[in-house]
């Protein structure tokens, strides 16, 4: 069953190798957006996960259960050059990385009785947003070992639509400007939240079973 809550927008915050998290600041920034609160027809609600093995369950999970038409994460990928957009999570984890408290994974799959892998129904539809928008991005088939994939694993257990962008750890020095057909010179960063409300939108309208 499909939920009928707002759309769930998810950021992490710091962790040992990334003491500010911009992921965080951009789901923040997008769930302000005027421009996404009337395609969606409500606010979005935005959740800012600790970057903690133990946030999916006591905090996640809670929000999860809350039915939300779809859910769009964000995540930071440190060796990213481009948006890479997620196109499955893996069952499965890294003792290698301690997350924000020190702890590390118990066992190296995240679910004993899950699939290996769980598929996003909605990434290629994400990448033709991104295309149109004019925003570079790169299919991954590896969402990592860490909280991100952890996350998306968990996620894609749901009925509604839900997808995992990961994004680099910063913009670049100077940001490039285009010229749009129509008048003012258009950023990458305005570029970009175009086309991130373009893709919550349409991650709403087939949460809400729309085409």
């Amino acid at each position: 069953m499909t939920g009928h809550g707002p759309l769930l927008i998810t950021g992490f915050g710091p962790f040992p190798r990334m003491p500010v998290n911009p992921s965080a600041a951009l789901a923040r920034r997008l769930g302000t957006l005027p421009r996404l609160r009337l395609a969606l027809g409500q606010p979005p609600r935005v959740l800012e996960l600790r970057t903690r093995y133990d946030a999916i369950p006591e905090t996640f999970v809670p929000a999860l259960a809350e039915r939300p038409v779809a859910v769009l994460m964000f995540g930071v990928a440190a060796s990213a050059q481009r948006l890479r957009v997620e196109m499955r999570g893996r069952n499965r984890a890294s003792r290698l990385f301690p997350d924000a408290s020190g702890t590390r994974p118990a066992r190296l799959t995240l679910d004993a009785d899950g699939p290996a892998e769980r598929r996003s129904s909605v990434a290629a539809a994400a990448r033709a947003v991104l295309r149109r928008h004019g925003v570079p991005a790169a299919a991954s088939r590896d969402a990592g070992r860490y909280l991100c994939n952890a996350s998306y694993y968990r996620a894609l257990a749901e009925a509604c639509p839900v997808l995992f962008l990961h994004i680099p750890p910063r913009a670049p020095p100077h940001a490039r400007v285009r010229r749009p057909a129509q008048g003012r010179a258009a950023t990458d960063s305005e570029r970009l939240l175009r086309a991130l409300t373009g893709i919550a939108a349409m991650l709403a309208r087939r949460g809400r079973g729309g085409h």
